[in-house]
């Protein structure tokens, strides 16, 4: 069975640059100094009896360190990754002060056979992307949920 997660895609629409997203860089020694496919929607896994949009409030919480913005959320529905996982997804349209930015952390061995286990940020920073941006710097994975979203917005207008 296909492991499954649920993530929260912040965005807000202006005249200037149309509709941006809230994206996070990965953090851990492997993305450290990769730019481009390092940066996801922030999301988290859930067990079996947890619905869904509860487990992407929770964890854009745990990732982004402050509550989402209020609002209706936009149901994205399902992606199915490279890896198998499958991300249920919503998004809500509302800002984000990436200023008071703060993630959860992990505890990984490095460096790898040392037997040194050491923290690190889940995401390491935030950034707010246009469209275009977002869709060259997010997990490959990550860019037919940018689409749906855009598709949806288009739709609503």
């Amino acid at each position: 069975m296909a492991k499954r997660s649920a993530a929260l895609l912040v965005f807000r629409l202006s005249e200037e640059r149309g509709l941006e997203v809230l994206l996070g860089h990965m953090g851990g020694p492997f993305w450290e100094k990769k730019q481009a496919r390092a940066w996801s929607i922030p999301k988290g896994e859930y067990g079996e009896g947890e619905e869904p949009v509860a487990a992407a409030l929770r964890e854009f919480e745990e990732e982004m360190g402050s509550p989402p913005p209020a609002g209706d959320l936009l149901p994205l529905g399902e992606s199915r990754q490279p890896s198998g996982k499958i991300i249920t997804t919503y998004a809500v349209e509302g800002d984000y002060d990436i200023r008071g930015f703060h993630s959860n952390t992990f505890a990984m061995e490095w460096p790898k056979g040392s037997g040194s286990i050491q923290e690190f940020p889940e995401i390491d920073r935030a950034e707010w992307m246009t469209f275009d941006q977002a869709r060259d710097m997010v997990l490959k994975g990550h860019v037919p949920i940018l689409e749906r979203l855009r598709e949806q917005l288009a739709g609503r207008g």
